[in-house]
């Protein structure tokens, strides 16, 4: 940024606010990286410059911008949980406001949560052709709370204002403009424009105040927050923060400004003292820690990757190649005939082309994602790759033929990744000769979508390899969490309790119906049998129809397979609705007959105590047995892989939540019932009965 007729205002060595002028114009700028983060600091700066900016005769507009990479993009994150320091975000944004000269926002990057309401503070925005704006907060369990509820309907409308703060989702600039919500859109250097358009509008009275503006709220239908609310009814289940953002909006038409911002912060304060808020910030900062390798030496160094071999073209091999060809990167992929590579790479097409059908990329980008695919039935394609995964059947004997022909002619240094769900990865490793190169790539179904990455370390697995595979899973869009070897790692093996309960409580009473119904409420996508439906009931079935040992047993052997059979453990419709089945429960009835199982009433409180406090109890083991590196890593597997409500914070988060206490009272309640399968973690006792927490 050029310093024409520039000026620094007398401010101390380490504000990161600093002043120039160009003509009569007072440009302030932040640089406070590496987000322009709303700290005290910034916020007692601006403050500062406006004031000396209303003394200085020689002003008459101001330019609000932010050096770096973008605007500001919200609360300073290292503040949270810490005494509030003056000034407040609220006082910064109405003294912007309030300044009696015009004040243009000249916004780049993202301007999100606190940063879109200091723009909201400012008289007029100029964005970046690129820019993004967005109310965040919603995600945080919170809601805006420096007056942004109340002033962005007044710029933007009623319906912007809900999409944007009860969902969180940012807009780009030329939505922005459209709805009103920037002034201007720019192409090149931005301050320059913005300084021009403070020039046009700095004899324009009165100022444009956000707060005073009646014209997008007078006259609003009532109905458009219950439609709202219908429309989102399933996105919204179980959040409180959606349901009070939609209201807070909602009184910014019925009553004055002055009113509306007293009622925003009582709502504020009620969600920010609640559990959900608490769970959510809590999981904000355990997304980020899971990026944190335990006893990694300080000097390691990734791995290049320039190129992924990747070897199935089925459903999850074609999913994990999409990961890495939507980041640019080439992919190798690998299958034994060409019936099913066709099939794979058509798949893979169709998805991309479905996205460009909503949106969400251009033609342009599926082609380029799919010509950095190099499709083949010569495995030794792979020789150049840098990284290799293996996605082939869930079978130990398959997968180390697999790995035998990879070990011959994979290049040295090659890290070698096995997308297992279950097996022992050091079982690998030790059958070929560079174990050091092996590790546990575990993608979650489907593995173009979901967020989840388990990266499973095995006890030869180099340092780099591991730090290669953690760094690349963080590029192509993944939450990626360090595993140890066990059977299932962290997210399975927790499923497996959960899923034997599950069918016990069937054969002593309970239906899949009231099972599945008490982990909905509860606030998860599904209960575990549609759950089993949905994912295919013959998963891991051993395929003899005469070999009948428990329920899915038997509900395979007569093709009740699940929602791809139009039945499972429920009946389904052409439409896939699920309905009560008799079939299923005449087997029900049958297995507790032939087994003894006195059937009976089964409490919901009960199920939740056999098939949630038993996957606390085997989260407190991966714990202890060094599995997990932290508990908050195993509430990141949950809620990325398994939909566990955020708002709850994860298995470990609600288990400190309820009381570890309450947790183990619970299983022993129920302790006789759930022999032999169960057993108390050592460390759960421990913490219960010292008081202690996994999480706070």
């Amino acid at each position: 940024m050029t310093s024409e007729a520039s000026s620094v205002l007398d401010k101390p060595a380490t504000s990161p606010i600093s002043t120039r002028r160009h003509g009569d114009v007072l440009i302030i700028l932040s640089n406070n990286p590496p987000v322009n983060a709303l700290s005290a600091a910034v916020r007692l700066g601006l403050v500062d410059a406006i004031a000396q900016a209303e003394a200085d005769d020689g002003v008459n507009a101001l330019v609000i911008a932010c050096e770096g990479q973008t605007f500001f993009a919200g609360a300073d994150i290292t503040e949270f949980g810490k005494p509030p320091q003056q000034p407040w975000l609220p006082a910064v944004v109405d003294r912007i406001e309030n300044c009696s000269k015009p004040v243009v926002a000249a916004i780049h990057g993202t301007a999100l949560g606190g940063g879109l309401e200091v723009a909201l503070g400012c008289h007029y925005r100029v964005a970046d052709k690129s820019a993004r704006l967005g109310t965040p907060e919603v995600k945080l369990g919170l809601l805006p709370g420096a007056g942004g509820t109340q002033r962005l309907p007044r710029v933007a409308g009623v319906r912007k204002a809900l999409e944007m703060t009860a969902t969180g989702s940012p807009i780009g600039a030329k939505e922005a403009f459209d709805c009103g919500l920037v002034d201007r859109i720019v192409e090149g250097d931005l301050v320059p424009h913005a300084v021009a358009f403070a020039e046009e509008v700095r004899d324009v009275r009165p100022l444009a105040k956000s707060s005073e503006r009646q014209d997008r709220i007078a006259d609003v239908d009532p109905s458009v927050f219950d439609d709202f609310r219908k429309e989102n009814a399933k996105r919204f289940r179980g959040f409180e923060a959606p349901l009070r953002n939609i209201e807070a909006v909602k009184i910014a038409t019925e009553k004055p400004y002055s009113e509306g911002v007293i009622e925003e912060r009582k709502l504020f304060m009620e969600l920010m003292g609640g559990e959900q808020s608490a769970a959510q910030r809590y999981f904000f900062f355990a997304e980020r820690k899971a990026n944190k390798i335990e006893g990694l030496p300080e000097n390691t160094e990734p791995r290049p990757v320039r190129k992924v071999g990747v070897i199935g073209a089925g459903t999850m091999g074609g999913g994990i190649s999409m990961n890495f060809l939507s980041a640019g990167i080439p992919v190798t992929i690998v299958e034994m005939g060409q019936e099913a590579l066709d099939r794979g790479t058509g798949v893979m097409r169709r998805n991309y082309e479905a996205s460009a059908a909503k949106g969400k990329l251009t033609a342009q980008q599926v082609e380029q994602a799919m010509g950095y695919l190099q499709p083949t039935l010569d495995f030794a394609e792979l020789a150049d790759c840098d990284l290799i995964v293996e996605a082939v059947y869930e079978n130990m004997d398959v997968k180390k033929e697999v790995f035998g022909r990879i070990d011959k002619i994979a290049r040295p240094g090659a890290i070698l990744a096995s997308n297992t769900s279950y097996l022992d990865i050091d079982e690998i490793a030790a059958s070929i000769s560079r174990p050091e190169d092996v590790l546990g790539m575990h993608f979650f179904s489907p593995a173009n979508i979901m967020k989840l990455l388990e990266v499973v370390r095995g006890a030869k697995t180099a340092s780099d390899a591991l730090l290669t595979a953690m760094q690349l899973g963080k590029k192509i869009g993944k939450v990626p969490v360090v595993a140890g070897v066990c059977h299932g790692f962290i997210g399975n093996r927790m499923l497996m309790p959960r899923q034997i309960e599950a069918t016990k409580l069937l054969l002593e009473g309970a239906s899949p119906e009231q099972i599945d119904r008490v982990h909905v409420e509860f606030g998860m996508p599904m209960g575990p049998f549609r759950m089993a439906d949905l994912a295919g009931v013959d998963i891991g079935w051993h395929r003899d129809p005469n070999r009948i040992e428990n329920v899915r047993d038997a509900l395979c052997a007569i093709d009740r397979w699940g929602q791809k059979k139009g039945a499972g453990f429920y009946d389904y419709d052409e439409k896939r609705r699920p309905s009560p089945s008799p079939v299923v429960q005449h087997i029900i009835e049958d297995f507790a007959a032939r087994q003894g199982v006195e059937r009976r009433e089964i409490s919901d409180g009960e199920i939740v105590e056999r098939t949630l406090y038993t996957m606390v109890n085997e989260g407190a083991k991966i714990l202890e047995e060094g599995i997990a590196q932290r508990a908050s890593d195993v509430d990141v597997v949950w809620v990325y892989g398994y939909g566990w409500p955020v708002y709850r914070g994860g298995p470990m988060f609600w288990a400190d939540s309820v009381g570890l206490q309450t947790i183990v009272d619970g299983l022993k309640r129920q302790e006789e019932r759930m022999k032999p399968d169960f057993s108390f973690s050592k460390l759960l006792l421990d913490k219960a009965e010292n008081g202690e927490s996994f999480t706070r």
